[in-house]
């Protein structure tokens, strides 16, 4: 477990010792026996990155860290080896002279819930299915104390990696991933806030689901939730056939007033709903960096309200709750 010997100190110097009691003993049983073929090249590629001074850090829109010092040589280099790590999802973030335009704008994500979550600072924040990580920096941003993504992609975790190679110490001792997902986290009932965005649609049980992410927060923590919903009443939930917008593991798409329904359910208190938008095709795109198909190649080429199989294109609403 060398490649998490330093979370786990982190673990064990937080309010999360406890979480000691299940998280080594998974993450020995990840690295013996989960692991993706491409993982140990991707860990290649992060572990030869040059090791370069931050003199320059923003955990802003576009989360950069720069230094003068860097050649153009070592630029090259840097771009080389990230292009590697394709194709990157969400982002976007600028490395010693490298810009990496991800398929996510995910800085529009961010705007649309930094409004809404109140003051983080000295919090212990989680983030369900964190990606790249690219919220993780800028819940630091927003004051947290440490912030703990959790993830089963391992390309999301080589591609955090990369970009906490460049951070100052002081911020990457803040900064923790784990390969794991929401099913294999204990009730550790231990987080100020736990954000899960871009999740509940892909999990076969969202009740489940959302049990799960109440259980690790503390009492009064508060749950940030972003995803997929429909237009329509209490009752309405869309369950998509074999693809929603081309995507193969869509279940459930509620209705904002049945998402709330479902979250007084399980307990949740005061959950509102801050934030409904459609998804535009300048938050996600094809780029260099990710050069596969994207939303404008899910939508119907006719009728841009509609996916490609006749579903309502893509809206999503940000929900904000309590224990």
């Amino acid at each position: 477990m060398q490649l998490f010997k330093e979370d786990l100190v982190a673990v064990a110097q937080s309010p999360l010792h406890h979480w000691l009691t299940d998280l080594p003993a998974q993450l020995a049983a990840w690295e013996k026996e989960q692991q993706h073929g491409e993982l140990h090249k991707w860990l290649r590629c992060v572990a030869q990155l040059p090791k370069l001074p931050a003199e320059r850090v923003a955990l802003s829109d576009t989360v950069q860290v720069t230094s003068a010092a860097v050649s153009e040589g070592e630029q090259n280099r840097i771009r080389g080896l990230l292009q590697q790590l394709t194709p990157w999802r969400k982002g976007p973030f600028h490395l010693h002279g490298v810009t990496i335009d991800t398929e996510w704008r995910s800085d529009f994500k961010w705007q649309r819930v930094a409004p809404h979550i109140g003051d983080l600072s000295g919090q212990q924040v989680l983030d369900v299915g964190c990606g790249s990580g690219y919220h993780l920096w800028r819940m630091l941003e927003s004051g947290a104390q440490q912030v703990w993504g959790v993830d089963p992609g391992q390309l999301f975790m080589a591609q955090f990696l990369a970009v906490r190679h460049f951070m100052p110490a002081e911020l990457q001792q803040r900064a923790h991933w784990f390969p794991v997902g929401v099913e294999d986290l204990p009730e550790l009932k231990a987080f100020d806030t736990v954000f899960s965005m871009g999740v509940l649609y892909h999990r076969r049980s969202p009740i489940d689901f959302l049990t799960q992410l109440k259980a690790q927060l503390k009492p009064g923590g508060q749950l940030v939730l972003e995803t997929l919903v429909v237009e329509g009443d209490i009752n309405t939930v869309l369950v998509p056939g074999t693809t929603y917008a081309k995507m193969r593991n869509v279940w459930f798409i509620p209705s904002t007033a049945a998402l709330l329904h479902w979250m007084e359910r399980c307990g949740f208190k005061s959950a509102k709903v801050v934030d409904e938008s459609l998804t535009s095709v300048e938050e996600q795109r094809a780029t260099e960096w990710m050069t596969g198909q994207s939303l404008a190649d899910f939508l119907d080429p006719n009728d841009a309200t509609k996916t490609i199989e006749g579903f309502p294109a893509p809206r999503r609403a940000v929900v904000i709750a309590t224990i």
